[in-house]
């Protein structure tokens, strides 16, 4: 599946910034919301190729976003794929239940905007 179109969902402004900086140069087509309330209406108003989801965020946090668009028996963002992004260690359960509805799950502090760029295209060739 060919990656265009992504939701950045970053309440960093400086992570925020960073990465949409680095992906939009990559070529992809970048929308970036800072809330979990504006990244809801946005994944249900336009169909995105990848969501990146931080877990902390104002209004929402990742996982209840999660549990809104694909969680409770159906899929709201069927043609999104999701990798979840977070500096915290999750306990295993809160994070076992992330991966479930998620494609991917990194830690940011792990993950340069070159090594996503390119798990971003990894997740292009499943």
């Amino acid at each position: 599946m060919a990656i265009k179109t992504i939701l950045c969902i970053e309440d960093d402004r400086l992570i925020g910034e960073m990465y949409v900086r680095s992906l939009e140069q990559a070529g992809y087509t970048v929308d970036w919301m800072i809330n979990g309330s504006d990244a809801i209406v946005a994944a249900r108003n336009k169909s995105y190729d990848l969501i990146l989801l931080d877990v902390m965020l104002p209004e929402h946090k990742g996982n209840e976003i999660l549990n809104i668009l694909r969680g409770r028996g159906r899929d709201e963002i069927p043609n999104s794929k999701v990798l979840v992004l977070t500096n915290f260690e999750q306990d295993e359960e809160s994070r076992r239940s992330m991966e479930l509805k998620a494609d991917g799950y990194l830690i940011k502090a792990d993950i340069t905007p070159r090594k996503l760029i390119d798990i971003i295209k990894r997740l292009e060739k499943q």
